[in-house]
């Protein structure tokens, strides 16, 4: 243990006398929050819609097959009841909600009035607003047609009047993109620094020669990987803590979860990246092929991470490979956490998929990592 701590000390004074990677931690954090969470958004498909039927008529079944016909919107199930349809809602089973009261037809034509119970994902606030576009474009669609079926059948002397759709927005009330896109950007905090710095430090080591002195000297392969590897997860660590710290002073994100169970799943995560980094460093020579290769794989995992677009948007091709993106899963987990509440029951799938991601990746790279003697 004395070696490691050895080891661990002398990264430390080796990190903080190194003036290029001091901005990389301290001031490229504040410029991804700051002016990443800005991004824009992009149109939103697949829509995983349900409905809560209480009518069933001829007429409410007409306004459920035009949300059929869409092109936007997967029409999923219809749910019996409020309860059952608000527990799919907390489980993230379906996106938006639409409840057809039991008077619909009639009031629709007697009173020539009726409302409309809209209930929609409202964790991306981006997304929310656009589907919501979406379905009063549809309701306004139906109400024209329904009412020239009306005046046709003699139901009724005059045109009914519009109908109204009242959504209730869960998880962002105020449709805020900042509150989606904050905890993402955490994510691209937490996971770039603390990938760049692993595969730079290593590879610096080569650069300058002391890699050498270090394998010819006794130390052991797991307390120089463990010394050299434990004081970017501690700045990994204390990276989440400034965002968290900025995000809700800042930009105001409420922070609904457990800020422990967020710091549990990270400290499993910074284990994934640290691993992608020291493999790096085993198959490269200088620092700036650290860079290149670190940095093709972080667009990758970035752009189907789910953090700008929307996983269900894209091909199915493409869907069953961010299965194996690790960044999805801290998207998903910090969005969950965050906005939702969610407990460890709700992130097991994910925190199970993280840590079976870092025995493998740490495995890799201790064994690709050669101690000559």
């Amino acid at each position: 243990m004395k070696t490691i701590g050895y080891i661990i000390q002398k990264e430390f004074k080796q990190i903080f006398r190194n003036k290029g990677m001091l901005p990389i931690i301290f001031i490229m954090p504040l410029i991804q929050l700051v002016i990443l969470s800005n991004a824009a958004t992009f149109e939103i498909k697949n829509i995983k819609f349900s409905y809560v039927d209480h009518n069933k008529t001829s007429v409410s079944r007409s306004l459920i097959q035009k949300f059929d016909a869409s092109t936007y919107f997967n029409v999923l199930t219809n749910f019996t009841s409020n309860k059952i349809a608000t527990e799919a809602m907390l489980k993230g089973e379906v996106d938006v909600i639409l409840e057809i009261p039991l008077d619909f037809e009639q009031n629709l034509v007697s009173k020539k009035q009726t409302d409309l119970l809209v209930i929609i994902n409202a964790i991306d606030g981006a997304a929310a607003g656009v589907e919501n576009g979406y379905i009063n474009q549809i309701i306004q669609n139906f109400n024209k047609n329904i009412r020239l079926q009306l005046i046709q059948t003699n139901q009724v002397k005059n045109l009914p009047k519009t109908l109204t759709s009242i959504p209730a927005f869960w998880f962002n009330q105020t449709l805020n993109y900042k509150t989606f896109m904050v905890p993402g950007i955490l994510v691209l905090l937490v996971t770039m620094i603390t990938l760049f710095l692993s595969g730079m430090n290593i590879v610096r080591e080569k650069e300058i020669g002391t890699l050498e002195q270090i394998n010819v000297t006794p130390i052991k392969k797991h307390e120089f990987i463990i010394g050299k590897l434990f004081p970017f997860w501690i700045i990994g660590i204390g990276l989440l803590t400034i965002g968290l710290i900025i995000a809700k002073l800042l930009f105001n994100i409420p922070i609904v979860g457990s800020i422990g169970l967020l710091y549990f799943y990270t400290s499993i995560y910074i284990l994934v990246v640290l691993g992608i980094g020291l493999f790096i460093s085993n198959f490269t020579e200088t620092q700036q092929q650290a860079m290149f290769i670190a940095w093709f794989f972080m667009v990758i995992f970035i752009l189907m991470s789910g953090l700008f677009t929307p996983i269900e948007s894209m091909p199915s091709w493409a869907q069953f490979i961010t299965q194996f993106n690790p960044i999805r899963y801290f998207v998903e987990v910090m969005r969950m956490v965050m906005l939702k509440g969610a407990s460890l029951t709700d992130i097991a799938p994910q925190l199970t998929k993280t840590f079976l991601y870092a025995l493998i990746m740490n495995g890799l790279a201790v064994i690709s990592y050669k101690k000559t003697t």
